[in-house]
């Protein structure tokens, strides 16, 4: 069925009832949200995603410990209280008594201790495991050292689940908000291997059960009548629907057929804000727009190299001309807004453009580079006017000093699988948005043993600062002193070239309501609702 089709079939579900040869009005009306996705998942697994893309559809799948509500603050999830030791290091959550999986079987904390050793397992190879790595023997079990039934959780009984950390960790709380932390069920997992996470199989523990996945199409979502609040989830069907073409989303929202959409192509912002008024919604989102680039080749593998590079990119003109001021020039891999934390900055971020050229031309010819010798970039991005844009600009950019750039484009899911799996390329456009609010959570995916350090950056300083910084879980200053050094090592070193710092686009129709604003840009289907 063509998605236009389904959609208009979907819109609207009736019922009508006869009785005594007489047609009654409709029982009900079944309220659906199209709801636009700038991309396909990866998978459905958890433990097997990294994007934003993913988590908006397994927020309303799966449940974990504790949850964000429509403001993005923390609420109890499929924990109902928990309590921290006077130390800091041991968290004791009580499990709901009415949790449910989809297939009616209670959620118990074993579910949770087979959820977090499956995570670090290495055999899972999760992006994600180094999340875990605060909990005490997390990065022993996921380098192998031991068994994941030493990794420091336990079932104290069914409805209690401890959690030791190595360390107190202010963040942990909000890190349990993020997809790879959720249960995952282990019966059907080892009944069905990877087949366990399509439509028909999964058993999930969320707002919404999963119907359909067509790639490329859409991903149908249904309310679980099992789920725990049940009674106050108002949206019964949710159609995950890809638009990675930002225009034709545009027109399809015009049209209708998406009720929201989570990006807009920038280039047409004026227009848009014409067309759609207060349906758009522009602001700060705690997200760093970065180029990975391969520390660990040639001619890359230079620290000066790249730090000419990132010099000679003109950041305002991205941010004002592409973006049209939608984004911020970024200059730290720590976007600002965090309480307590000041960023570090790349040390040319004063100086004037013209300036910043000069020296980044200087550097290039010393290293033998020039329009006589160019030296050869690729430029790979996923797909979005707005990528290609900010890759044309660069190009332009960097021509002058002699830089020969290509430009290579793949949808979202193969250029994300592309670095997971550690591909060769030279520069790749990434972003990062905070999986909690805390400089750790920008940090962390630069460490050696991150799945998401696409750029492979290995640095002792860097990884001594971030030690310490963990080592200091107890000491909130001495903390953000040592993660500021951390990124100051980052930076100096250009272990990635970040460009921008995000706000979000959303087209949201007046027609929905509970569709929040918030800094973490977390929109759980559950708390909205359609007129």
């Amino acid at each position: 069925m063509l998605l236009k089709n389904f959609l208009k079939a979907t819109v609207f579900a009736v019922s009508l009832s006869v009785a005594g040869g007489a047609m009654l009005a409709p029982s009900f009306a079944e309220v659906v949200y199209n709801r636009g996705n700038s991309a396909d998942p990866e998978s459905l697994d958890p433990h097997k995603t990294s994007t934003v893309y993913e988590a908006h559809i397994l927020r309303d799948l799966f449940e974990g410990l504790v949850m964000q509500d429509q403001n993005a603050d923390l609420i109890p999830g499929a924990a109902e209280s928990w309590t921290v030791s006077d130390d800091g290091k041991v968290y004791t959550f009580k499990l709901r008594g009415d949790g449910v999986w989809s297939d009616g079987a209670p959620v118990t904390a074993d579910d949770f201790v087979y959820s977090f050793r499956r995570l670090l397992d290495p055999a899972t190879a999760a992006e994600y495991a180094s999340m875990l790595y605060v909990v005490k023997n997390g990065e022993d079990v996921n380098t192998g050292k031991v068994k994941p039934e030493e990794l420091g959780v336990r079932a104290v009984d069914a409805s209690t689940f401890e959690v030791t950390l190595n360390s107190p960790t202010p963040y942990f709380l909000e890190m349990l908000t993020h997809q790879s932390t959720y249960p995952v069920n282990k019966v059907s997992i080892e009944k069905l291997g990877n087949d366990w996470i399509k439509p028909g199989n999964l058993v999930s523990n969320g707002a919404y059960t999963l119907a359909e996945f067509t790639p490329n199409d859409h991903i149908k979502l249904v309310k679980n009548p099992k789920f725990h609040d049940a009674a106050n989830v108002k949206i019964d069907v949710v159609n995950y629907i890809p638009t990675e073409d930002r225009s034709t989303a545009m027109k399809r929202f015009e049209a209708g057929e998406l009720d929201s959409n989570d990006d807009l192509p920038t280039e047409q912002l004026a227009d848009l804000k014409a067309k759609f008024g207060d349906q758009l919604r522009i602001g700060p989102y705690l997200g760093t727009y970065y180029y990975a680039i391969k520390t660990d080749k040639e001619p890359w593998n230079n620290p000066e190299l790249r730090n000419a590079i990132s010099m000679a990119i003109d950041r305002d003109f991205l941010a004002e001309k592409v973006w049209q001021n939608s984004m911020l020039p970024g200059y730290s891999m720590v976007p600002p807004g965090i309480d307590g934390y000041t960023s570090a900055m790349a040390s040319f971020a004063e100086e004037s453009q013209i300036d910043r050229e000069d020296k980044a031309k200087e550097i290039l010819e010393k290293l033998g580079y020039g329009p006589d010798k160019p030296l050869k970039m690729e430029i790979r991005y996923n797909t979005s006017e707005n990528h290609k844009n900010t890759a044309v600009a660069i190009q332009e950019q960097l021509k002058p000093l002699g830089v020969e750039v290509t430009l290579l484009n793949t949808d979202t899911k193969t250029h994300y699988g592309h670095l997971e799996q550690k591909g060769d390329y030279d520069v790749a456009r990434a972003g990062w948005i905070a999986d909690y609010k805390d400089p750790e959570t920008f940090l962390g995916i630069s460490r050696k043993a991150s799945g998401n350090n696409y750029s492979n950056f290995d640095s002792p300083k860097f990884e001594e600062a971030m030690d310490k910084a963990a080592a200091a879980g107890g000491k909130p200053e001495e903390r953000m002193k040592e993660l500021e050094n951390a990124e100051r090592v980052l930076v100096d070193e250009v272990g990635n070239i970040p460009l921008l710092y995000y706000s979000f686009h959303n087209l949201v129709s007046s027609k929905l309501h509970g569709f929040e604003s918030n800094v973490m840009d977390v929109h759980p289907s559950r708390f909205i609702s359609k007129d």
